[in-house]
């Protein structure tokens, strides 16, 4: 009996220390088509009876999950967004372990079209000064990159080069949450580093309110990131190359935890860029010409690094620091041919020029930047931040002019520059929504720009080189520029109104060492704005707004630095210029039919003390400076649309069209004079099988009357092509630049006692590059595109 009872005992106690035996269920999931691992995706474990859930787990960023239980009757379901739902009821349990190993998950269309159905569909709002494009899971899941998200905005395009326009114009200027970013560096393609999935919403402003700084650009968008849990690993590494040269390899990675993200981003490569010229120099009152032609080239090699980094504190604080460093070395030789004929039309010499010239370009940029939100609203923000960079040119030049036929005017100069830029860019700002329809903004900006360019010009006398004291300078250009700004707007579902006014005072100096000569220039302006905005539905909506703006001239339109390449045709600068002002009005509709969307906009812009090169005529010699003409008053119409009537079909059209009236007198000579412009782009985005996309633009720009002659008009079309392979993974690009090589530059002057031509041409681009992801999300490419 004894025994019988210890055999039962022993034979329960057995069974349940089986029963609370873990057993450990593991495996690392990827991807079927690709291989690549698949974080964050979803791993159950159900009864096999009840279908009740048991537990549970996620993957880690290598795509490896592990799961115990002390259950013996259940199977594994395993889910992620945009895959099919895989159930495993078949496994092998090996001492307590069940191990899975690589388990693939297939991608369902099905499921990705569900999303789009349920609402999650990225749609564009409009508030009283800018168009906010909040990004849905159509684009974040894609594995998309911020330039592929931009080129889905509405007015906004993006080659396949990356290169961005808005309202079908360049110049735009990218801010990261609202500041200057390291990530925003046109000279890199370091945006690309950022993914769709990292975006929460792309700000489109084209008619900045006093927020902004009052000098002008085509417009602004900014990129508002996501504060998000865990990402993981992003990058890519890119090779490229290009007729005329144009090779170059990057690396772009990208890591992103609770805390932090992490990006960087390495290249290095080779550019030619050549570029024919041609001019006429032609004195009406001997009829003497002087005709040249040649072509330039810029070659470059270059190194750069990009590293960053986002610090999330906590949920209310976020620090970035990030750095970029640039080295160029440069060969530039050039060769031009000249003959020069008397009234007779008689040849009296015929030479060529030749050029040799070297330089190094050391270039960096740094910045920090504290953003914090407050607890009683996400809205209600204080950030600063400081941007700090150099550019620096050390330059040598030997010309060589040889007499091919006629009179000898063999003769040899040689120049020497050294160029230093720092700037740096204080700024802070403050949002406090007082109610759901009040808010205030505020904040303050000092840009500082500290310039010094010192250029030798010397020539060949009897063996030796002699300082031309005549053409050489030593031009110091040091520019503060401080900002205060403050903003009230009302705003509710259907209306909404803003006021603003900037206030920036500007410490202008310049000085010409070798003479002492300088000049000072202190002045302070104000610069209103006023925007209102009213919804009539979801799909229209109006915008009107108003902006005073200044463009203060640049440093290459003060410095009396030129170059000597063509010394019969010198433009140079002008110390004493004055800035220009315009008042901005601006009436826009936004609409949406159907599969497209558009803009319209009627506009207004009157500009005083107008920056213009006038041409001075001297010995033959043409001589191009920058000076203040009087006023433009312009009136224009500009429309841009987006349409997709499928998936695999977007165009994307804009026309704009100005009529101008030109008042203004120089040195006793009357500018007065009226006429337009107009300038349009058509492009089609074509998807084909096989994960090709395919991309054609066409561009024309009207010929326009300018104080002294006329600009001629052009037309040109690119190219580019894209084959996506597994999924997105590798990517090849091919473009072609001015298929037809009609892209000109093209100017004539004329004037009662001399006429001048001038003709400038890049001529045809090819290139062709393969990227490679690894991570998450797909292939970034590296341009290394020129700053």
């Amino acid at each position: 009996m004894n025994n019988r009872v210890f055999i039962i005992l022993l034979f329960f106690t057995a069974t349940i220390w089986a029963q609370n035996k873990e057993t450990l269920i593991s495996g690392t999931l990827v991807e079927a088509e690709t291989g690549q691992p698949i974080p964050y995706a979803t791993i159950v474990l159900n009864d096999t009876n009840s279908k009740a859930t048991i537990s549970g787990a996620i993957t880690n960023d290598n795509g490896t999950f592990e799961i115990n239980t002390t259950a013996d009757n259940f199977y594994i379901e395993i889910s992620f967004i945009g895959f099919k739902t895989l159930q495993l009821r078949t496994f092998e349990t090996i001492e307590n372990r069940v191990s899975l190993g690589k388990v693939k998950l297939y991608q369902d269309s099905e499921t990705l079209d569900e999303v789009v159905v349920r609402g999650e569909v990225s749609k564009t709002e409009f508030k009283l000064d800018k168009r906010v494009f909040n990004v849905g899971k159509d684009l974040s899941t894609a594995g998309a990159s911020a330039l592929e998200v931009l080129n889905n905005v509405p007015s906004v395009n993006v080659n396949i080069e990356g290169e961005i326009s808005l309202r079908g114009t360049g110049g735009v200027q990218i801010l990261i949450n609202g500041k200057p970013s390291v990530l925003a560096d046109e000279s890199s393609n370091a945006l690309g580093t950022i993914t769709a999935d990292m975006i929460q919403s792309i700000e489109v402003i084209t008619n900045p309110s006093a927020k902004y700084e009052a000098s002008g650009t085509s417009g602004i968008l900014n990129i508002i990131l996501k504060k998000e849990e865990k990402k993981g690993w992003n990058g890519s590494i890119s090779l490229n190359t290009g007729i005329p040269d144009n090779h170059n390899v990057g690396v772009s990675l990208n890591r992103r935890t609770e805390k932090f993200n992490l990006f960087t981003q390495i290249g290095a490569g080779y550019r030619s860029l050549p570029r024919d010229n041609e001019a006429i120099n032609r004195n009406l009152e001997n009829n003497e010409v002087i005709f040249s032609e040649g072509e330039n080239f810029r070659n470059e090699t270059f190194f750069n690094i990009t590293l960053g980094t986002d610090y999330h504190l906590n949920e209310y604080n976020v620090f970035t620091l990030s750095g970029n460093f640039a080295y160029e070395i440069e060969d530039q030789p050039s060769e031009t041919n000249f003959r020069f004929f008397d009234g007779d039309n008689t040849l009296v010499s015929q030479w060529v020029r030749n050029e040799t010239t070297d330089a190094t370009n050391p270039k960096w940029q740094y910045e920090f930047n504290w953003k914090k939100q407050f607890k009683n609203n996400k809205d209600h923000t204080f950030q600063l931040s400081a941007l700090g960079s150099f550019f620096g040119k050390d330059q040598s030049s030997l010309f060589e002019d040889t007499t091919i036929e006629g009179e000898n005017v063999d003769s040899n100069q040689r120049t020497a520059t050294n160029y230093q830029q720092a700037d740096f860019t204080f700024k802070t700002d403050y949002t406090n929504p007082l109610t759901e329809e009040y808010s205030i903004e505020t904040g303050a900006q000092y840009v500082i720009n500290d310039v010094g360019n010192d250029f030798e010009v010397e020539d060949l006398v009897d063996g030796e080189y002699v300082i031309n004291e005549s053409l050489t300078n030593d031009f110091e250009w040091i520019q503060k520029v401080l900002g205060v700004y403050a903003t009230l707007s009302y705003e509710n579902d259907i209306w909404g109104v803003k006021g603003g006014l900037r206030i920036e005072n500007t410490d202008l100096e310049t000085l010409l060492a070798n003479t002492n000569d300088g000049s000072s220039q202190n002045f302070t302006n104000f610069f209103p704005s006023f925007h209102t905005s009213y919804t009539i539905s979801e799909t229209f909506s109006l915008q009107a707004g108003y902006s005073k703006r200044i463009f203060r001239p640049r440093l290459r339109d003060l410095n009396p630095f030129f170059n000597i390449r063509n010394n019969f045709n010198i433009r140079t600068g002008n110390p004493e210029l004055q800035p220009e002002f315009t008042n901005s009005y601006e009436l826009t509709s936004i609409y949406k039919i159907g599969k497209a969307s558009m803009s319209s906009s009627l506009y207004h812009r009157y500009t005083t003390d107008v920056v213009e090169r006038v041409s001075t005529f001297i010995d033959n010699v043409n001589f191009s400076t920058p000076e203040n003409i009087g006023t433009n008053s312009s009136i224009g119409f500009e429309t841009n649309g987006k349409y997709s009537p499928t998936k695999w079909l977007t165009f994307t059209g804009d026309f704009n069209f100005n009529y101008f009236d030109r008042k203004g007198t120089f040195e006793d000579q009357v500018f007065d004079f009226n006429g337009n412009q107009w300038s349009t782009r058509l492009g089609t985005k074509l998807g084909l099988p096989a994960d090709i996309d395919l991309e054609i633009n066409g561009n024309y720009r009207s010929d326009f009357e300018t104080v002294q002659g006329k600009q001629s008009g052009f037309a040109f079309l690119d190219l580019g092509m894209r084959k996506k392979i597994l999924k997105g993974k590798i990517v090849a690009n091919l473009g072609i630049r001015d298929i037809f090589a009609s892209r000109i530059q093209e100017n004539f002057v004329n004037q009662p006692t001399f006429e001048t031509y001038n003709f400038g041409q890049r001529g045809r681009f090819f290139t062709f590059g393969l990227s490679y992801a690894f991570g998450k999300g797909e292939a970034i490419s590296y341009s290394g595109r020129r700053r």
